[in-house]
Formats: C-alpha cells, structure tokens, sequence
C-alpha cells in the first residue's frame, strides 16, 4: 500500500508518498480502506521531530480517519465487513488501509460523508475532552476559545452554544466571518485589539478558557478570567515558556489544566469515544452539529502543500486529505 513518510525531520518537503508493508491486523483489530484524513499540528510537529508517535502506533502521521472495514480480528463484536466508519488513531492515518483496535472506532453519521467525517475524530474528541470533562462548561457560563476557526475551535464553539454557554472567541481578520456564522457571540480581531481588554470591557470576564497558543497569550488569559475561573491548556502554537506572577493565579482562585490527547491509553481513549458517541453523534444525523471544512483540495500526493497551507494558516476548519481515488461507489 502507499503512505507518507518522513525520510528526516524537516520542512514540509521531507514528507515522501511511498510503498509500504500492509498493516498486520490483531484479534481485537480491525483493517481500514481509508477514504480521508485529516491534518492536526500535531501532524507538523511530528514532521519536525518534535511529536514522536507512541510506541505501538504505525511512523505514519496522521491521527484521524474515515473509511469502510476490510477485515475484522477474530475477537470483533459489533463492526464487520463494509461499516462506514472514523477513526481516532494514534498515527497512520496518511495512509490506503490502517489497523487499529475496535474500540477506537465510531459509526459515521449518516448525513455524512466520509470526507466530512474524516473531520471529526481528533478535532471533536479533543474539544469535548477539554472543554467538557476537564472545563466542566455549563450552561450560562462564559467560555473564551482561542483559534475559533480551527478544527478544534470550530467544534468547540458549536459543543459550547449547544451547552447553552456563551462563546468569545480570538480569531484572524480574515475569519470573523466564519465564526460568526458558526455562532460565536463575541469575536475578537487579535491582531487589532487585546483580547483581555476587551472581554473585560464588555463581559467582565469569562469562566473558561480552552487555549491553543501557550505562552503570548498567558498572561491575558489570567486576566480574562473571573473568580475561580478555569484554564484548559490544548497546545504551545506560540511559545511555552512564561515568566509571571503567581499572585493572580491566588487571587482570583484559578485552575490550571493541561491535556493533550494523543498518548492517552487505549482504554481511556476507548472510554472518552464512548461518551462521546452518546453525548454528541447524534447531534450530527439531526444537523444540529456539523464538522466545519477547509475548503482546500488535496490528496496524498499533495500532502506537502497541505502542510504548507496549515503552516500558513490559511485554514478555515479542518483540512480533509482525500486517499480513495476510484469511482466506486460507497454504502450510504
């Protein structure tokens, strides 16, 4: 089969579409015919040798996917030749066909695509992982998502309005447009105007805040809470040391929260996918839920401009890499 490869860490161009043994498939495996996948940063810090990917995962990036079953191991109950399914992965996913364990997989929705689910795995376990079970949001509190037109943050806007929170979010001027159609109530320009300022100007503070950058934004986000307020720390975009003052953190009684969801056991995955599928699926086969795509075009043998294009971030959504190429038709 083919994938992509890292030759050395490196730029972009490091990434090489090879053959590839196929993957072997274990009692408790199942093998994918992967239609789609998905980037993540993390994709990009694999690349250049900074992410290594866990022991047991396949050296292909990758974390997401969607597809049909092949073949299920001997011990599979529940999933069988032909499901439609997505995949939370801990690599591989930039590949034809990827083993993993069944419990790693969810049914895809019926109003979906497998293109469109191939945006969900990763993007949406990981803003309900951090803003619902760690950030405990609830209803009528007040959440800031930095990024609001990533993948993440786009989900974590729409898990948050369906809690009935109110949603601040920090984007680009080029896309305030997109996530004020995906709801947010209270948009910032980061590159016109300090976020802190204004939500303390307008709000007062928030109770949540799910953040991406790290360290440029620490200091304002301390600010941006209220009392007993709730730091949830996803990623280190901008930087990950800080020089501050602990004093605040005692004053206003705030909590620190640090999480990454790639070298989480397979149980606590399996777990985590589990709630997941009962709190939120169904909010995708009745439309009130919707994974947000980029709407750029590649395939495995651009994947060097996918990366390009995500290190530019000129994204808005999830960037869907397409893998399937032939014309025949898929179960709906």
């Amino acid at each position: 089969m083919k994938a992509v490869t890292i030759s050395h860490p490196g730029p972009p161009d490091v990434l090489t579409l090879q053959e590839v043994a196929e993957p072997s498939v274990g009692p408790r495996d199942v093998l994918i015919d992967v239609d789609a996948t998905a980037l993540n940063r993390a994709d990009l810090l694999q690349r250049r040798g900074n992410y290594p990917p866990p022991a047991d995962a396949p050296p292909y990036p990758g974390l997401e996917c969607a597809g049909v079953i092949l073949s299920v191991g001997d011990e599979v109950t529940g999933w069988q030749p032909g499901d439609r399914v997505m995949a939370l992965l801990g690599g591989g996913g930039y590949a034809e066909r990827v083993a993993i364990p069944a419990n790693q997989l969810m049914p895809v929705p019926r109003t979906l695509t497998l293109r469109e689910a191939a945006a969900i795995p990763e993007a949406w376990l990981t803003a309900y992982s951090n803003m619902v079970e760690i950030g405990r949001l609830s209803a009528g509190e007040k959440v800031l998502i930095h990024a609001g037109a990533s993948g993440v943050g786009s989900a974590a806007i729409q898990i948050a309005k369906q809690r009935k929170a109110f949603v601040a979010t920090t984007v680009s001027a080029a896309k305030i447009e997109a996530v004020r159609n995906g709801g947010a109530d209270l948009i910032i320009d980061y590159g016109a105007e300090n976020f802190a300022d204004r939500i303390g100007a307008e709000i007062g503070g928030v109770d949540l805040i799910v953040d991406f950058i790290g360290a440029p934004y620490w200091q304002d986000n301390l600010r941006a809470l209220k009392l007993w307020g709730r730091l949830v720390l996803v990623g280190l975009m901008g930087g990950r040391q800080v020089d501050f003052d602990l004093g605040m953190m005692l004053r206003k009684k705030l909590s620190l929260h640090g999480s990454t969801l790639r070298d989480r056991t397979n149980a606590q995955k399996a777990s985590l996918i589990e709630r997941f599928v009962v709190d939120l699926l169904p909010g995708f086969d009745d439309g009130t839920l919707h994974p947000v795509l980029d709407d750029s075009l590649f395939t495995l043998e651009t994947i060097v401009d996918a990366h390009r294009h995500m290190e530019a971030n000129r994204n808005i959504g999830k960037i869907v890499v397409t893998i399937r190429h032939d014309t025949a038709p898929r179960p709906l």
